[in-house]
């Protein structure tokens, strides 16, 4: 399949699941938890107001289309993508919360693709709301594109 035609189909519709496209066209889906949601929402809540920030952004890829739970992109880049089925340039920042079912090696050839697609920074967020910043060259302290960023996020005054 085609993005645009998993987009439209009825079937894919309101799925409590991740849903992502290999390089062959085959339907991914990942389930979520709620703790995984509640950290996307407290994520996208510290980003800076400048930009434009993306829940779910799905990124075009050399291996299909990968979705970031959360996206933050300059004005000027999103001008490019806005009317874009999925990114066919990555936002400046990609942001994954790692779930039960996410593996390391998944982890690292999701950033490696944001990085070939464009992104400057890729943060991976685990279960306990602790932030790793990397970018093309590697592992960075902190976020050098949203300078402030906590290493950790929190939700409701404690991890879940």
């Amino acid at each position: 399949m085609q993005w645009q035609e998993v987009c439209e189909h009825p079937s894919l519709q309101n799925l409590p699941f991740k849903i992502e496209l290999n390089e062959i066209g085959q339907i991914l889906m990942s389930p979520v938890k709620v703790y995984h949601s509640a950290f996307q929402g407290q994520i996208a809540r510290l980003l800076p107001e400048h930009g434009v920030i993306l829940a779910e952004c799905a990124i075009a890829t050399p291996k299909g289309t990968k979705v970031a739970d959360i996206a933050w992109c300059s004005e000027s880049r999103f001008e490019l993508i806005k009317h874009e089925a999925e990114c066919s340039i990555a936002p400046e920042v990609c942001i994954e919360v790692i779930s039960s079912s996410n593996t390391k090696v998944e982890m690292e050839e999701k950033r490696q693709l944001y990085f070939l697609t464009g992104a400057i920074e890729v943060w991976i967020c685990n279960a306990a709301g602790e932030i790793e910043f990397f970018d093309a060259s590697g592992r960075l302290d902190r976020s050098k594109l949203v300078s402030g960023f906590p290493c950790k996020v929190r939700i409701a005054h404690h991890n879940v």
